[in-house]
């Protein structure tokens, strides 16, 4: 890690929060490189990213990265991961993307008939280990921070498979609709997911909208759908949105 992340790292612990724009005059550099800075230091798990920032997540405890992600927006993402189980039939074949809403949707899976289902993800195979569903795990190289796991192994699976639906998750979507992860690599994945599933849904609350990270991975238009919640306001950006509406709410 660079000299000018260790000092990101250390004013962000000192502020809990910080924004992108204050970065950049603080350490005389363009926000696009704060943006990089930040991707990667949430890839490391020192730090979280938000819209237009990033909050703290100590360094001493790097799954503390998950267990915030999964802590946010955690009703939105049962609604969520509730309104996409309601597509899947059983006897199907699925690809669960990583995440904490896509593992929501594992949960939600756990009593359906004849699944078959195949996961880059160690929690959500963890997940679904009592239940009566055939798991496949990629292999790969682990990101232990998170349990994602990519690399050689995890494409050359992925490439050797077809299934009839796949769930992905995003680090962001753009206001032009473009779907975005942290890294090249893990885009590439996502990529190779969609490319051999019949469908392909992207689960994403609204935090995940109106703003850009590193790799591209796709358009919303070359999706099945959309399944977001209430508080996202680029519905326009699909044809086909499912608001998925939290239990509780009138």
């Amino acid at each position: 890690m660079n000299d000018r992340k260790e000092h990101i790292v250390q004013w962000v612990q000192k502020h809990d929060k910080v924004d992108i724009t204050d970065l950049s005059a603080r350490f005389q550099v363009s926000t696009m490189t704060v943006r990089r800075d930040l991707n990667s230091l949430e890839e490391e798990g020192k730090i979280i990213r938000t819209h237009g920032g990033a909050v703290a997540a100590p360094q001493w405890r790097p799954e503390t990265a998950y267990q915030l992600k999964e802590s946010a927006n955690k009703a939105e993402k049962k609604a969520i991961a509730r309104a996409a189980a309601s597509s899947v039939t059983d006897h199907s074949s699925l690809i669960l993307d990583s995440g904490t809403t896509t593992l929501e949707l594992a949960r939600f899976l756990k009593e359906r008939k004849g699944l078959r289902i195949v996961t880059n993800d160690v929690l959500i195979a963890a997940e679904l280990i009592h239940a009566p569903i055939e798991v496949i795990v990629t292999g790969g190289e682990l990101q232990h921070e998170v349990g994602t796991m990519f690399g050689t192994h995890t494409q050359n699976l992925l490439q050797s498979i077809h299934v009839d639906q796949c769930f992905l998750g995003a680090h962001s979507v753009d206001s032009e609709g473009e779907v975005r992860a942290p890294s090249i690599e893990k885009a590439k994945i996502k990529q190779l997911m969609m490319g051999v599933s019949n469908e392909t849904w992207l689960l994403a609350d609204h935090s995940k909208f109106g703003y850009k990270t590193f790799a591209h991975v796709c358009h919303l238009e070359e999706l099945k759908g959309l399944i977001t919640d209430e508080q996202m306001q680029l519905r326009h950006l699909h044809d086909n949105v499912v608001v998925a509406k939290v239990e509780g709410d009138t």
